[in-house]
């Protein structure tokens, strides 16, 4: 049973401003590429727009309908994602579910600032919320590399 307190830790001072100061919330006008995430048991929502040169992000917009915890996901990656690559952001989301469903350490450098989601280890309910960011990312750069093969 959660109590009061466990509530209070999962949503800290530090998890709710960053969900009140999200980075690149406009959406791009002329992305390379466009992907939507949603987590089916809470309905959240992250739409993410990236332009890509020569395999890394070179701008990144994006729409945040989630809870606290997934815009404070989407704050982080939306600070770090401009100038990194495919392979970099999955390294990110990969450390973060390590992070959460198997209480490894927090991720590394850029994405070190997603320690502040350690407490919701304990809300596996919450996790799909919190990865949106990372899976519409990912799913952007992967329509990039269809459309190229196409």
């Amino acid at each position: 049973m959660t109590t009061d307190s466990d509530l209070v830790k999962l949503y800290s001072t530090r998890i709710l401003a960053l969900a009140a100061d999200m980075p690149r919330t406009t959406r791009l006008a002329a992305p390379d590429a466009t992907a939507r995430a949603r987590a089916p048991l809470c309905g959240s929502t992250v739409t993410v727009d990236i332009t890509v040169e020569d395999g890394v992000v070179r701008d990144f917009g994006q729409e945040v309908r989630a809870c606290a915890l997934g815009q404070a996901a989407a704050s982080i990656v939306g600070a770090a994602v401009v100038g990194l690559g495919e392979a970099e952001i999955r390294k990110g989301r990969d450390q973060l579910v390590a992070m959460l469903r198997d209480s490894g350490p927090p991720p590394t450098h850029p994405f070190e600032a997603l320690e502040v989601l350690a407490p919701a280890r304990d809300y596996r309910n919450r996790h799909a919320s919190i990865l949106l960011p990372f899976e519409a990312t990912l799913d952007a750069f992967k329509q990039l590399r269809a459309a190229q093969e196409a």
